[in-house]
């Protein structure tokens, strides 16, 4: 998209299914022709070269794949609630909220206001039972980053929930479908992988343990999570790579009540 602004022409971008559409509403709020539709099976968007982009003063909504770790700590645990505030909700980013309220999740998503074409609202969560559902196609792009901290829900659900159609998890930062299902099952999850997805046997209690993150930070603050509802405690190797991209973590979990700390060594 960046170099479709300096092109010849116009350029044409084709999709399976619509991604996140950040630079979208960003470059069309800076004054350059952007547009995007559907065509039969795919997702077009289209962008025409401009000569100079108009500047932008705005505040940056809170991260809907950061909140997402607090939303499913909040579910699973027993008389807890939160509220968010200031969450970015574009609709191409909450696809976790979709699949977390088709299982009977407390949660209520309030629109305060936009900036610059983004969304941005209140998020109110409470502790859940929740049941087992069957996710894939369109609403997986949707929460691509927020299928690890998913199936944390899902380990406490009611029932079988199945993944698929997630096969670009294999490629992540880490093999993160292969990584998530082992690391699950250390802490005494019933998880099944397959080609694209897996299969997780809803659970009352998860015994604990430790679990090893291999570096990658998703994987970390959701066996985080996870240990907030197991029997034992959880202890997650390799989880200094959580400060890269949520710094915080570690500390606004502990101010929410969670025994949550890292370890030095």
């Amino acid at each position: 998209m960046m170099a479709a602004l300096v092109a010849d022409g116009q350029t044409t971008i084709r999709e399976r299914a619509p991604s996140r559409n950040h630079s979208e509403l960003m470059l069309a709020q800076m004054g350059a022709t952007v547009s995007s539709y559907y065509d039969s099976e795919q997702f077009i968007t289209k962008i025409s070269p401009i000569s100079e982009l108009k500047p932008l003063r705005l505040s940056v909504p809170g991260d809907i794949s950061s909140a997402a770790f607090l939303i499913v700590a909040t579910l699973v645990t027993p008389d807890s609630e939160l509220s968010l505030e200031g969450v970015g909700i574009n609709y191409s980013r909450t696809g976790l909220l979709d699949a977390l309220l088709s299982m009977g999740a407390n949660i209520v998503v309030k629109q305060t206001g936009e900036q610059y074409g983004e969304p941005v609202g209140n998020i109110f969560v409470r502790s859940s039972q929740l049941t087992s559902t069957r996710i894939g196609g369109k609403i997986i792009v949707r929460m691509i980053d927020e299928i690890p901290v998913f199936s944390v829900a899902a380990v406490f659900a009611k029932g079988k929930t199945v993944v698929e159609n997630a096969e670009e998890l294999h490629y992540k930062e880490a093999d993160r479908i292969t990584l998530l299902c082992n690391g699950l099952r250390s802490i005494g999850a019933l998880v099944d992988e397959t080609a694209d997805g897996f299969v997780i046997g809803g659970s009352d209690g998860l015994e604990g343990g430790s679990v090893n993150s291999h570096g990658d930070h998703r994987l970390a603050m959701s066996f985080a999570v996870a240990g907030l509802a197991t029997q034992n405690p959880v202890i997650v190797s390799r989880a200094e790579c959580i400060r890269d991209s949520f710094p915080e973590f570690v500390h606004f979990m502990s101010a929410l009540g969670a025994e949550m700390r890292f370890m030095e060594g």
